[in-house]
């Protein structure tokens, strides 16, 4: 089987850096191309990094996006005009954003999650069914935690759990949202989903769900310790893709979770 030619769009963040140490890992892989958002003149694995351009994708089989909704929107362009596939790990996306995305998924396949993590993907199932289960007489909120260098808040991974919940109460989650708070020390139920981000030092990743009936609490959590976890996920989101016709996909399909 012959290696997938990659590509990492945003390698000079966090999580590019990380894709790339782990993409040389994986012999299933052959790192082709590099691009970020302004010109970077040292070469990266062997690599000179370029501009978002069409001459920077049109000799690879995948692209890995891990950076900002406008960036992503300029990749999808050049992906479809090229039919590559895509990986979109960034998040902080509108609800319209969403939609065009959708659109996008018609003409070439994508795979978006707003966490790679197979234990972050457990925990929504996990969430989804516990919302069901307990009905309309238990509140919920969720609370996350993320470096201090993280921007959007709550983090994609709080808002795909809130989802979640909505999933669970059959509701439309937009319809759910509550309160969105930064760096609180306590932060109430409510009627909606009330969430809470914590920015704070080098903190990789933690989630917590929480289910209230005033008479006892469920929790459900999930911490992160590496993030090499992320760009194994997404790595493996890839191969996966590979294969697939146009379509929107999530890891709940690479995981195979019903």
């Amino acid at each position: 089987m012959s290696k997938v030619k990659l590509a990492i769009s945003g390698c000079m963040g966090r999580m590019g850096q990380q894709l790339v140490k782990s993409s040389r890992i994986d012999k299933s892989f052959k790192l082709t191309a590099l691009t970020e958002n302004r010109l970077i003149k040292k070469n990266i694995a062997g690599i000179k990094p370029s501009l978002n351009h069409k001459n920077s994708f049109k000799n690879v089989d995948l692209i890995i996006d891990f950076t900002i909704p406008k960036c992503t929107f300029e990749i999808l362009k050049i992906a479809s005009k090229l039919k590559k596939r895509v990986v979109i790990g960034t998040t902080g996306f509108s609800k319209k954003e969403e939609l065009q995305i959708k659109k996008f998924s018609q003409k070439i396949p994508i795979l978006k999650a707003g966490n790679m993590s197979l234990g972050i993907n457990l925990l929504m199932y996990l969430t989804e069914i516990t919302s069901k289960s307990l009905g309309n007489n238990f509140l919920s909120k969720v609370y996350e935690v993320h470096h201090k260098h993280k921007i959007d808040h709550p983090s994609g991974t709080a808002l795909m759990l809130g989802k979640g919940i909505a999933i669970g109460k059959n509701k439309n989650f937009y319809n759910l949202i509550g309160k969105k708070y930064l760096n609180k020390k306590s932060f109430p139920y409510g009627k909606k989903i009330n969430f809470n981000s914590i920015r704070k030092g080098k903190t990789v990743g933690e989630h917590e769900v929480k289910f209230s009936s005033g008479k006892e609490i469920i929790t459900l959590n999930h911490e992160a310790f590496d993030r090499a976890l992320y760009s194994e996920g997404a790595l493996t989101a890839g191969k996966w893709l590979m294969n697939k016709k146009p379509g929107l996909y999530s890891m709940r399909d690479v995981l195979n979770f019903k």
